[in-house]
């Protein structure tokens, strides 16, 4: 599924080539696609032609686009293999085309969305009241992202420090920190060089802040790569795909040797997913054991 960096890379092709346009009219073409929205497909096209699509919104996995004048924002959620595809209004049609877009002007060019495995899906939905971005309700509980200029990083280290809990566990948690998947938490475990089944709370804001740190940094370089493509289902409104798999430091490189100090890449079963990581550069936690000064029993000789 994809994740911060590949939602945002839509996003900005979004902004680019949607932005402004109004929409002359709205095709479904398999009712699956906009399931999440409980009136049906054609209260869907209905609501959304005729309106004009403000600048694309993110938050960790999640997109919006605004719609002006109606108070509500279409959500798009990708799942594993949605598409936003902007193309040629003469085109040709993608085999798993669902929904199409076409916009009043003479631009040219309509909103295509594209699913395979018909996973993901379009829905309309009110707007948090006095969100200037457009935040849909449903989504008003996820967490801010770490790219976001409102994250808070005390805050994140004090909750994240409270959990009874994994590192991983807490870094996947989208009530806690959205947009950071299966991916891109190993990858900056292995920056951090922390193993993934460490409890959270053994962390000290310090290690809190440079995993932050790392998390950021990981998804930037993404970002600049395009994204994460391990296949032809991930891209971005123009068709290409991403090219971040092939600096990935951790994920998917089980046997190969650690970037770092050469030892074997490790995966362990995970959550229904898999973790990737190097065994001497991330070790398991081992709390350091207590020591005690030696006492003497008081009324002993020798004693206090």
């Amino acid at each position: 599924m994809p994740e911060l960096p590949e939602v945002e890379v839509v996003r900005r092709g979004l902004e680019r080539w949607t932005a402004t346009r109004t929409v002359e009219s709205v095709e479904v073409r398999h009712p699956r696609a906009v399931r999440r929205h409980p009136a049906g497909p054609a209260d869907f096209a209905a609501r959304v032609a005729g309106h004009t699509f403000g600048t694309a919104r993110r938050r960790g996995k999640y997109l919006w686009i605004p719609l002006a004048d109606e108070g509500s924002s279409l959500l798009a959620h990708l799942g594993m293999s949605g598409q936003l595809l902007v193309q040629r209004e003469d085109a040709e049609e993608e085999k798993h085309l669902r929904v199409r877009f076409r916009f009043a002007d003479d631009q040219g060019t309509e909103l295509r969305f594209v699913d395979q495995r018909t996973f993901g899906g379009l829905s309309l939905h009110p707007e948090v009241p006095g969100a200037a971005d457009g935040l849909p309700d449903v989504i008003a509980h996820i967490a801010r992202d770490p790219l976001e200029a409102g994250f808070d990083d005390t805050a994140f280290a004090s909750a994240l420090r409270g959990r009874r809990t994994t590192v991983k566990r807490a870094l996947l948690d989208q009530s806690l920190i959205s947009g950071v998947g299966n991916i891109y938490a190993d990858e900056a475990l292995w920056r951090a060089r922390l193993h993934y089944d460490r409890p959270a709370a053994t962390l000290t804001r310090a290690r809190v802040a440079e995993l932050l740190g790392h998390v950021r940094d990981v998804m930037h370089a993404a970002l600049s790569a395009g994204g994460t493509s391990f296949d032809s289902l991930y891209v971005n409104v123009n068709g290409e795909s991403g090219y971040f798999d092939r600096a990935l430091d951790a994920y998917g490189r089980e046997g190969l040797p650690c970037r770092r100090c050469g030892t074997a890449m490790c995966r362990r079963p995970w959550m229904n997913r898999s973790s990737y990581f190097c065994p001497r550069c991330q070790r398991p936690y081992a709390p350091r054991p207590h020591r005690t000064a030696d006492r003497v029993p008081a009324g002993t000789p020798g004693g206090q």
